[in-house]
């Protein structure tokens, strides 16, 4: 029933609200802020009611983590469909995600991504990915946050896929701050089940890091966000499943 819900609810949207593209996409002829506010505004309502209907009962933990006061590189691990609206809806910033190129073929959901921001990659054309990170750098350097996913893919294991080095050139460019995020049990919503069901996910924001921080360990930035993504997730497992961490 939830599946049902969740679809009828997203099916309706694209439809209902297609022509709010192209009204925003006119405002932000005028002021490309206002485009993205007005979008962001519509898709937050949007995610909200797809997480009430799926049922996802969620716990956030280091929102105060999140610097205010500029844009930064949110770096977190991949489990789930559901990983977007989950971050989306409690990152607090104006925030755009770099997707895989297979969702720009999807009409209406490709061009409300475009509106607030969301980039597209091909990994395996090297040259359009590092066509995406100068556009992502150029978002930072407006002022609007990047949220990317560097396992690459989708992962439902317990054990991280090594992270992609290459994304983090985008803070190592601009000098954001990067903060490693760790969502755990979001492929509980669906992709374990292969059909929506409620469960109890945890988002948790760590501390950032900044690029110019290269005494020791941080030298290579990549393997170092994610151990601090790893000791999150070992530590939020217990919030969800009882486990004990490490």
């Amino acid at each position: 029933m939830r599946s049902i819900l969740v679809a009828g609810f997203l099916t309706l949207f694209l439809i209902v609200t297609f022509p709010l593209i192209y009204i925003f996409r006119f405002v932000g002829l005028f002021s490309k802020k206002a485009e993205v506010v007005c979008s962001q505004k519509v898709v937050n309502v949007a995610f909200r009611i797809i997480l009430f209907l799926a049922g996802a009962k969620r716990t956030v933990i280091g929102q105060e983590n999140i610097p205010k006061d500029t844009p930064v590189l949110f770096a977190g691990n991949h489990k789930s469909y559901a990983d977007i609206p989950l971050a989306y809806l409690t990152c607090n910033k104006y925030v755009g995600f770099i997707a895989k190129k297979e969702i720009k073929k999807v009409p209406s959901l490709s061009w409300w991504m475009t509106n607030v921001n969301c980039l597209f990659i091909d990994r395996s054309d090297v040259r359009q990915s590092l066509v995406m990170i100068r556009k992502a750098i150029e978002k930072i350097k407006n002022g609007y946050s990047i949220f990317i996913m560097p396992e690459g893919t989708r992962n439902h294991t317990d054990k991280l896929i090594p992270f992609k080095e290459g994304s983090f050139k985008i803070a190592q460019k601009t000098g954001c701050p990067i903060v490693p995020v760790a969502i755990t049990n979001s492929d509980g919503i669906y992709e374990l089940n292969h059909k929506i069901k409620k469960a109890k996910v945890v988002i948790h924001y760590g501390k950032p890091i900044y690029p110019s921080q290269t005494e020791g360990e941080k030298k290579q930035i990549a393997p170092y966000v994610q151990s601090k993504v790893e000791e999150m997730l070992a530590e939020d497992r217990k919030l969800v499943f009882g486990e004990k961490s490490d």
